[in-house]
């Protein structure tokens, strides 16, 4: 009796273990995804899978699982390594500012030693990935790997810090075109474009709610510089300026039906980003920022691909 009371014990325990050990580690993982953002992860990805695409075509051939792997494995770990010193820089100011004081670092929730150890590491991944992808890719991972880091420092200098983080993700075509072919062209340099004007609209109205805070730290960014009213305007000029790039983009590539009716689903989803951050309302500002924003990258890159994979049934 005790015997079999036992072993029904035991074999609780051991049931139990694996439960607890997969629960801490799916914690640790969900802890470490929410400090780098890996959800955002969607804005840049989709623009560097649509190059990798276009390359592919002008390749006349697909890269293969190799490359398309290493070149998802690069965006993961340089961003990570870019998001990681962004939330090392900006550690103290995230302490101060009631909207970002529960964010990590200042809470207390991440050490800043581990913080480091991720930068670092995740940088050393970025260059070793980029090595097993080609010499060019491997020789410009350190220049990509300071611009974007680089960029979390421009706030305390610059009042067009937007632009850097436009640069800095914009380099994830230019990447992903280099994996393919080992060279550039005007196809990623447009698409570069496109994701730099993107950038800048949509981090611009995501600065609006830190308008005060930054005003009264010294900190810059263009609603410091004109104002919330004259930052919507310029986001919203540089949201349509961008659109048009995109527009211009699909007639050099000779795109056809699937691209031009996502453009009419991005610019309605760019006039509704904007209507809603004017409402000034944090919640409205989040859902503008993530779930639009995810939904003008995922269209895009679908619509890429539809082209590109189906092109006689769009050229019928």
């Amino acid at each position: 009796m005790n015997k079999d009371t036992n072993s029904s014990s035991d074999t609780g325990q051991v049931r139990s273990e694996p439960n607890t050990m997969i629960g801490r580690l799916t914690g640790t993982l969900e802890k470490w995804g929410e400090f780098v953002k890996f959800s955002h992860t969607i804005f840049a990805m989709p623009f560097a899978l649509a190059s990798m695409a276009i390359a592919a075509r002008e390749n006349r051939g697909w890269p293969g699982l190799k490359i398309f792997a290493l070149i998802i494995l690069a965006m993961v770990f340089a961003r990570t390594c870019a998001m990681a010193f962004n939330r090392i820089a900006d550690r103290e100011f995230d302490a101060m500012n009631p909207r970002t004081s529960d964010r990590h670092l200042p809470a207390g929730r991440i050490s800043l030693f581990s913080a480091w150890t991720l930068c670092i590491g995740s940088g050393a991944a970025f260059i070793g990935t980029c090595y097993f992808i080609n010499m060019p890719c491997f020789y410009l991972s350190l220049p990509a790997l300071f611009i974007i880091c680089f960029y979390s420092l421009t706030k305390r200098f610059t009042h067009f810090t937007h632009v850097f983080l436009g640069i800095s993700l914009a380099l994830a075509p230019i990447g992903a075109w280099l994996a393919v072919r080992g060279g550039i062209g005007v196809t990623p340099v447009l698409l570069a474009l496109i994701v730099v004007g993107w950038l800048m609209g949509f981090d611009v109205i995501y600065a609006v709610p830190d308008y005060k805070f930054d005003k009264r730290h010294g900190l810059h960014s263009a609603v410091v510089k004109w104002g919330i009213e004259g930052a919507f305007s310029f986001a919203f000029i540089v949201h349509l300026v961008t659109w048009g790039l995109m527009v211009l983009f699909g007639l050099y590539c000779g795109f056809k039906v699937a691209y031009f009716s996502g453009m009419l689903i991005i610019l309605l989803s760019l006039l509704l980003e904007h209507f809603l951050a004017r409402r000034r309302k944090l919640k409205w500002i989040n859902l503008a920022f993530f779930r639009l924003n995810a939904l003008i990258s995922v269209v895009f890159v679908v619509v890429v691909f539809v082209e590109v994979m189906f092109p006689k049934f769009w050229y019928r």
